[in-house]
């Protein structure tokens, strides 16, 4: 497909086969940053004027077709999801009980075990192998009820799996204050996502640096209505719509501008609605886009021979296509060095640990799997 001329189109451009880890921008970017730049230049304070009602709605909007949302009102965004996370913790109450999995993104992983070092948090974590009985085994723990935050992702990082049935683990929560949060950082646009059936109970946070195409700085959050109304972690973006007010304590609105913090670089949401638009214009949905890795990853694993190859499918942590995500996950002792050793063939992949990571775009062909095949061949 066309559209990435200027990156991994270029002559002498690697083979990228790390989609999921740092995703290519397409060309329409380019022209959206140079745009952010001229409307700051032309509208000075009056950039914020702009930003506000037409940039971020046009971005809600993209957002809450792609997920299948009542309403876009109910998304927030920021430079990154480890500010959403930090929000989210300020509605809490002190040393809240948190019930999670052993396998989120280091930007809540982290800050959770600092505040565990510190007995500031109760933490449950849930293994996610077997996978194969994982959604049962949370909605179990889940169940147990007791919690003041449960956090997943709807497709982890370190391996691909894919929560199929987050209906599930969600109705299993007893506690109807309890916060559920999906971080849904590998699954938006990657795979299709209708969220409309848990809009009014969970939150969703995602961002624009993998599959939207978008680069750092295009995180958002949909907060369903009335869960933490009053974040104690608050900017004055959440208050843009009363900075002229005086008195009455700290203000809010009641939609999910209430989760906004302060500044931050509002080029990426240019980005983000430019290559909304263009993949509007090619009528590129998401199941398209993922049919498309799925015939390029069959093609690939087809040319995998086992024991001809420093990898092949057997080692693949999630084999049924149905359960994974967009990337393929390989998980063997060597994965640093075949990383390594692909990266001096100028062919980028990356690895987590003993697990190698590959993940395909809408820029590959058949061509494509097969130099990457060649290079794994022993």
């Amino acid at each position: 497909m066309n559209g990435f001329s200027q990156s991994v189109g270029r002559p002498g451009a690697p083979l990228h086969a790390a989609a999921h880890s740092h995703h290519p921008w397409p060309d329409v970017t380019l022209a959206a940053q140079e745009q952010a730049w001229r409307d700051a230049a032309r509208l000075l304070d009056g950039k914020w004027d702009h930003v506000f009602s037409h940039v971020i709605p046009a971005a809600q909007k993209h957002i809450a077709r792609r997920l299948n949302l009542p309403d876009p009102a109910t998304i927030a965004f920021g430079p990154n999801t480890h500010s959403f996370v930090l929000r989210l913790l300020s509605c809490l109450p002190a040393k809240p009980r948190i019930l999670t999995t052993g396998s989120e993104f280091h930007s809540f992983t982290r800050q959770i075990a600092r505040l565990e070092e510190d007995g500031l948090v109760q933490v449950t974590r849930v293994a996610t192998e077997p996978f194969d009985t994982f959604e049962d085994r949370f909605a179990e723990a889940a169940a147990k009820g007791g919690h003041d935050l449960v956090f997943l992702s709807q497709v982890f990082f370190d391996s691909g799996f894919a929560v199929t049935d987050m209906a599930k683990i969600v109705d299993a929560v007893p506690g109807k204050d309890t916060f559920i949060v999906v971080d849904g950082y590998h699954g938006f646009m990657a795979v299709p996502t209708d969220f409309s059936a848990l809009a009014n109970r969970s939150f969703y946070l995602a961002g624009g640096y993998k599959y939207a195409m978008a680069g750092e700085g295009a995180c958002f959050i949909h907060c369903p209505p009335g869960y933490g109304p009053r974040p104690r972690d608050t900017g004055w973006y959440a208050g843009f719509s009363a900075l002229e007010s005086v008195g009455g304590g700290v203000s809010y609105a009641a939609d999910g501008s209430r989760f906004f913090g302060a500044t931050f670089d509002v080029s990426a949401l240019y980005r983000f609605n430019a290559v909304q638009g263009w993949l509007a214009e090619e009528k590129m949905r998401v199941m398209d886009m993922l049919a498309h890795v799925r015939m390029i990853e069959h093609i690939f694993l087809a040319e995998l021979k086992p024991g001809r190859n420093d990898v092949d499918p057997s080692m693949l942590m999630v084999k049924n296509h149905a359960k994974r995500g967009r990337f393929l996950c390989f998980r063997t002792e060597a994965a640093g060095k075949i990383s390594k050793t692909l990266a001096e063939q100028s062919i980028i992949v990356d690895h987590r640990g003993d697990r190698l990571r590959i993940g395909f775009g809408i820029y590959h062909d058949e061509s494509h799997t097969q130099k990457l095949a060649r290079a794994l061949r022993r």
